[in-house]
């Protein structure tokens, strides 16, 4: 069989979520729930369409960023239309700053989004929310020399205007901070009265069960402190966690996986009165360092299925010879990779564009290996390369600044099998001379 290396290459650009609804895209979507310690996506959907239909939920979800999250939301979205709920999907960092959030800016772009979707729903209309409508007439009389939003303008178009203005203006921000900050539960009153509970009623009354909002790429707001000192994570899901909460609707959000190893991680779980679910690697070793080959079988198909979609699963390792100078090519890429998704595309994307033709050779694919090692390795301390030891010996992480930044810089994994949760070093950082 023919391959054409450019459709190859792109469908494996690293940067592409996998819509699983879209069947052009469905076609490359890889199930790693068998070796990733659990069914993540179905707790998910089962905590909503099963143990709490009609009651509000809230679920925080977390994994490196890169692991398959914003897929296997998409994949949540897609399963829970199918249960007949009205799903609002939308990427946070459209509407955000994420090097400077606070919890109003969530709470506009959340009802800026719910009220798109519920406006292109079959004329579902609500009645005029009066108190959000106040809000905007507010913030327009205030900046009204940096915004022209007109008192007619619809609540995603006044806030959209007002979220475009306020990402790219670190002074606008501010100003809308110390207007909005005092407000803050006034407009959660007013989005749970006049926009989400009346949805959720006229949803209802159209079949559907309910209303879901899935915000994701939160996960990525910037470890950044804010002016009292407090770091932005801690004080979005933490501090101001209780308000994120009490949405009247089932919501799911992204959370950074640094708050996984914070001091605070009992007191957000408190707040929330759930523990939040991580996507972990695809694991290529076990514990004890032996392969772990349903893991590689599977990161092999991803692979297999990104340049040769429609051939069913069990025929595409004949074929490995058609993309691969030898199968054990193959196994080296998914080893490298480390079970991480999006590292395993990089290294796959970089390869096509240095060799350019087919068969790939293993002898580019380490020269792009060792490229990549010597780029994170600029970034490594002396204290990090002896954390790092600690972590290849143990397999442990602890909670501590150091740990974190290890996690964060993708310098260590997180995995998950029957026992729990364990840890391994970047398999690109393994094998360098240091360790």
């Amino acid at each position: 069989m023919k391959l054409d290396l450019q459709k190859f290459y792109l469908a494996c650009n690293p940067s592409k979520t996998l819509v699983v609804s879209n069947p052009l895209d469905r076609q490359y979507y890889i199930d790693f729930a068998s070796v990733r310690g659990g069914r993540i996506i179905e707790e998910l959907k089962e905590n909503i369409t099963f143990f709490s239909p009609d009651e509000p939920t809230c679920e925080l979800f977390t994994g490196h960023i890169g692991c398959g999250k914003s897929t296997e939301l998409l994949r949540l979205k897609a399963e829970l239309e199918e249960k007949d709920f009205f799903v609002v999907y939308f990427e946070s960092s459209q509407d955000l700053e994420l090097g400077d959030v606070d919890i109003a800016d969530i709470m506009l772009a959340i009802a800026r989004r719910v009220s798109e979707s519920l406006e292109s729903f079959e004329t579902l209309e609500l009645d005029e929310p009066k108190g959000l409508k106040s809000l905007l007439h507010g913030i327009n009389k205030l900046l009204q020399a940096e915004l022209e939003v007109s008192a007619e303008a619809s609540i995603p178009l006044g806030i959209g205007k007002i979220t475009a203005k306020a990402k790219s203006s670190p002074e606008l921000r501010n100003k809308l901070r110390e207007y909005l900050g005092p407000r803050t539960k006034g407009i959660l009153d007013s989005i749970n009265e006049e926009l989400l509970e009346p949805a959720v009623e006229k949803l209802k009354q159209r079949g559907k069960k309910g209303l879901v909002v899935i915000v994701d790429n939160l996960d990525r707001v910037e470890n950044s402190q804010k002016p009292w000192g407090r770091p932005q994570p801690e004080y979005l899901f933490v501090d101001r966690g209780e308000q994120l909460r009490q949405l009247n609707c089932h919501v799911v959000y992204t959370m950074p996986l640094s708050l996984r190893f914070s001091n605070d991680i009992e007191r957000l779980s408190q707040r929330f009165m759930v523990n939040p679910k991580v996507l972990p690697m695809v694991p290529v070793l076990q514990r004890d360092g032996s392969v772990f080959h349903e893991g590689i079988y599977l990161l092999k198909q991803m692979v297999l299925a990104r340049a040769f979609p429609y051939v069913p699963e069990g025929y595409r390792l004949d074929l490995i010879k058609d993309i691969f100078d030898t199968p054990e090519t193959l196994e080296r890429l998914c080893c490298v990779s480390g079970g991480h998704v999006r590292e395993l595309l990089m290294l796959l994307y970089d390869w096509i564009k240095k060799e350019r033709r087919l068969p790939l050779s293993k002898k580019i694919l380490e020269t792009v290996v060792k490229a990549r090692s010597n780029q994170m390795k600029l970034a490594i301390t002396k204290d990090e390369w002896e954390l790092l030891r600690q972590v290849e010996k143990t397999k442990q992480v602890r909670g501590d600044e150091d740990y974190r930044s290890l996690v964060h810089s993708r310098f260590v994994y997180e995995y998950c099998d029957s026992e729990g949760s364990w840890f391994d070093i970047n398999p690109i950082l393994a094998e360098a001379p240091e360790l």
